[in-house]
């Protein structure tokens, strides 16, 4: 290899014993070394072991004694897609340069509308990102018989290859319309392959296996899709991803020198991975190694259909990588990792504190499985939130929180202690938020009313939250899923933001995020709907939906309102207009607010909720705005205390002081609000706010979080 040029190889192993070793070895005057190894169990589902030969047809080749390297792993009609994007890690080229351009074109849909059949397929085997573009044929209505589109890609034809075909039907327009051939190496793979019959759906992912045996293998290897000729009307053919795996040959090597015991068959010498009895490696610069092994699951794994710990390699903690999965599984302590992801518990321990995961300690909820109620240690109380196996929405989710919540601690942001990713559990432990979802406290549950000034601190408190995701970070991090629900409260109604499954990190030069549209209905920002890219501005229109929800006490949407009521945030913009939003505020806060503290506070609400991004306010002005509602509520409520206690006379009303940002260290009020005076006063376009960024933590209690 040149010097500086990088290069990264990707096997999948079949691992039969709960050890597995790596060694390097040089060649003559030569050192090895590598710069990473990475290992990611996968699933037994992940392949199949009986898979078709393309020639001869009826044959089937086992694959259960099969070792494989990634050649090829296209995104057929998309663009690169990192490993960030794919539930395994994986990275997927873009196809262009193996396409032949002048009969395809490239046809793309939004990913929420890719579906996985209910057996046979899931994200693991590929994410929705690769099933929602493809390329078709560029005119479907030309009449000659051996119009195709094809790839051809450069292999070493003395091994056998393992080929993967992705298919979902994006381009029909019902059942039945679309039929097309197959063929790998001009042989025919599939003949006349009808989608509809095989998932009973439109855009339903779908994907089969074939082996090219090296006897039959060509240079380059191909892949042609094209149109059935003697169906009547709709012609087309389609294909959305390809993968191409090299098999390891007769001495079970995948270069062709080495076999499994280490030993030189012939031909020049070079570095090679293999597995042996030790591991060794140096740090320098130049090669990364990714392996992905499978190990045999238990007999009812099929039945559990889990998503496991070959998600995220969590035990980053662990010096030797030749640690037993036993010894891993009865870990359970504090440990300072690279990773920073806090306590590791075991799945016993957890079971535990839940009381065998008691139906009677359920609190909440939601999209990615249900929060129980537990006690860890010495009675400290905490929510554990244990993943659902049927949540396709869990995988991402359970990898994003704990990414995010691992760097992240702030006192306005729910604090995640730990986690447990034994066997096929994915178990998240937090602090336990005492109060509850802010919903509840609104409406729905029977919570006393909460007073105005309660509703404001709650509101300013995750605005801080908010607004220190946002500007605190070391990138910026869009929530993207603020509603009433992920905002919860202590034992002292002291707010704080919580799920972050949906979070995006922002780059400080990334004016936006192009991505697939993910949230709740009610609180989506509309220009995040229409161009798919995210800002920091799509959590401000969502925060303006929540101040609506504080102060109206009433859903976001309500489908059994009359029709111009549905959308709160569209209803009451209509109120605030006419002048009138007090005639739909909460009634029991009538009379209880201070007309100005009102205005400015539904004036910040209106801003949030701006059309266009660009005109919506920062966290950080809306906070200001919130804090300064906050200081002409108080200043009321001081007054009428006056008059009470002084009938006889008519003091003047308390000074109105507009709330200016403080750092940490300066004096603050029990309540943690910063104390602002006359010399401190400045135009809210210049303030930047600065918040308590200690995460101390407070354990309290989740309830009943409704999934997204």
């Amino acid at each position: 290899m040149e010097k500086n040029e990088a290069i990264m190889k990707e096997f999948l192993v079949n691992v039969t014993t709960e050890r597995y070793s790596i060694k390097f070895e040089p060649s003559q005057g030569s050192i090895a070394f590598v710069n990473a190894l990475e290992f990611v169990t996968a699933p037994s589902k992940l392949l199949d072991f009986s898979v078709p030969l393309i020639f001869p047809v009826s044959q089937k080749f086992d694959l259960s004694t099969s070792n494989f390297e990634t050649t090829y792993r296209l995104n057929v009609g998309g663009s690169y897609l990192d490993g960030l994007n794919d539930t395994l890690g994986r990275s997927w080229l873009s196809d262009a340069p193996f396409r032949n351009y002048a009969t395809g074109q490239v046809i793309s849909v939004q990913r929420s509308v890719i579906q996985y059949p209910t057996a046979g397929g899931s994200p693991l085997i590929a994410p929705p990102t690769v099933y929602s573009s493809a390329v078709k044929m560029a005119d479907s209505e030309t009449t000659i018989p051996n119009f195709n589109i094809s790839w051809t890609m450069d292999i070493d034809t003395s091994y056998s290859y393992l080929i993967r075909l992705h298919f979902c039907d994006i381009i029909s327009k019902s059942l039945n319309e679309l039929y097309f051939n197959v063929y790998i190496n001009d042989k025919m793979a599939i003949s006349g392959l009808d989608l509809s019959s095989l998932t009973q759906h439109l855009s339903t992912a779908f994907y089969k296996d074939f082996v090219v045996d090296s006897s039959l293998a060509t240079n380059p290897l191909s892949v042609k899709v094209s149109p059935v000729n003697d169906v009547q009307g709709f012609k087309n053919a389609i294909l959305n991803g390809l993968e191409v795996f090299r098999m390891n040959n007769s001495l079970g090597s995948l270069d062709g020198e080495y076999g499994v015991d280490g030993k030189k068959s012939s031909g020049p010498s070079k570095t090679v991975a293999y597995v042996g009895f030790t591991m060794m490696f140096g740090a320098f610069v130049g090669l990364g190694a990714i392996v992905f092994k499978w190990q045999k699951r238990p007999q009812d794994w099929q039945k559990r259909n889990s998503f496991s710990s070959w998600l995220l390699p969590l035990h980053a903690g662990d010096t030797s990588f030749t640690a037993s999965k036993a010894s891993l599984s009865r870990k359970s302590q504090f440990f300072s990792s690279t990773m920073g992801l806090g306590r590791y518990f075991s799945f016993a321990e957890l079971s535990d504190a839940t009381n065998n995961w008691d139906s009677n300690a359920i609190i909440g909820v939601g999209g990615f499985g249900n929060v129980y109620y537990g006690e860890i240690d010495d009675g400290t109380k905490v929510a554990v939130k244990r993943g659902n196996p049927q949540s396709e929405q869990g995988i991402n989710e359970f990898q994003t929180e704990i990414q995010m919540l691992s760097k992240l601690r702030h006192r306005h942001l729910v604090s995640l202690i730990g986690y447990c990713d034994e066997n096929t559990e994915m178990i998240l432990v937090y602090e336990f938020m005492q109060n509850g979802p802010f919903r509840d406290h609104l409406y729905g549950k029977n919570f006393p009313p909460l007073t105005w000034k309660q509703r404001l601190e709650i509101c300013i408190g995750s605005a801080r939250g908010l607004h220190y995701l946002h500007t605190g970070a070391s990138t910026a991090i869009i929530h993207r899923d603020v509603k009433t629900t992920n905002i919860l409260l202590d034992e002292n109604l002291v707010a704080k933001m919580a799920d972050f499954g949906l979070s995006k990190d922002c780059l400080a030069n990334e004016t936006h995020i192009s991505t697939a549209v993910k949230g709740s209905f009610g609180y989506l920002d509309p220009e995040y709907f229409r161009k798919q890219q995210l800002t920091d501005k799509s959590d401000v229109y969502s925060f303006g939906v929540v101040l609506l929800e504080a102060l109206c006490a009433r859903p976001a949407i309500n489908p059994a309102l009359p029709r111009e009521q549905v959308n709160l945030a569209e209803w009451a913009m209509q109120w605030k207009r006419k002048g009138l939003l007090d005639k739909i505020i909460d009634p029991t806060l009538e009379g209880n607010i201070n007309p100005e503290s009102m205005k400015k506070f539904s004036e910040a609400a209106e801003k949030c909720l701006a059309e266009y991004g660009a005109d919506r306010p920062s966290m950080g002005d809306v906070l200001w705005n919130l804090e300064y509602a906050l200081q002409l509520q108080e200043a009321s409520l001081q007054g009428k205390a006056e008059e009470q206690n002084k009938s006889s006379a008519s003091p003047a009303s308390p000074a109105i002081v507009a709330p200016t940002p403080v750092p940490t260290s300066a004096p603050s009020t029990p309540d943690n609000r910063p104390v602002s005076s006359p010399e401190q006063t400045r135009n809210p376009a210049e303030l930047q706010i600065i918040d308590d960024h200690s995460g101390t933590a407070m354990f309290a209690q989740f309830a009943e979080l409704n999934g997204r």
